[in-house]
């Protein structure tokens, strides 16, 4: 049984949803790169500090990581998996998600990692939209992962389908 899992997908995708079911399926820790990244004010971790903490939380003998980061961490996760599970949904069903997402965490004004909140103005009016962001990315990232995947054990799930059966087979 794989004991390393990392999480990896685009914004939408699901990650942090399988990579908790995942955790508490298997008794694993949980470790979310973005609680390790942001901080108040949305300000990003610098590349270093962020590398430390990361490789801090995973020199355990198990961990679920949800997430990528590939442009501070480059492999490093990817590295010491066990196992990959890659979300590749399509933007048709990653784009609902995450406006039914942020909409709710906006609505219940959810605190989020370094004391964020995601607002109105942030989320459809800034340059650093997350919408804006996935649509940008999606192809491009998608392609990339193809690219950079194959060398890991991996598994590729491409709707939310074949995600409920691989978690209901438990397969990790």
């Amino acid at each position: 049984m794989a004991r390393k899992i990392v999480v990896v997908g685009g914004s939408g995708s699901g990650k942090t949803t399988v990579a908790r079911r995942l955790a508490a399926m298997n008794d694993l820790p949980y470790v979310e790169l973005d609680a390790l990244h942001w901080g108040p004010n949305w300000s990003a971790c610098p590349q270093d500090e962020f590398r430390a903490r990361v490789e801090d939380a995973i020199t355990r003998d198990a961990w679920i990581v949800d997430g990528d980061y590939t442009g501070k961490l480059g492999d490093l996760v990817l590295q010491r998996a066990d196992l990959v599970v890659w979300l590749d949904l399509p933007l048709r069903e990653t784009l609902p998600r995450l406006w039914s997402r942020t909409r709710r965490r906006m609505r219940e004004r959810t605190v989020l990692w370094g004391g964020n909140r995601e607002t109105w103005r942030d989320v459809l009016f800034s340059r650093d939209s997350l919408f804006v962001y996935t649509l940008r990315t999606h192809h491009g990232k998608r392609r990339r992962y193809v690219q950079r995947l194959t060398r890991y054990r991996m598994v590729r799930l491409e709707s939310a389908n074949e995600i409920e059966a691989w978690l209901a087979e438990g397969l990790t």
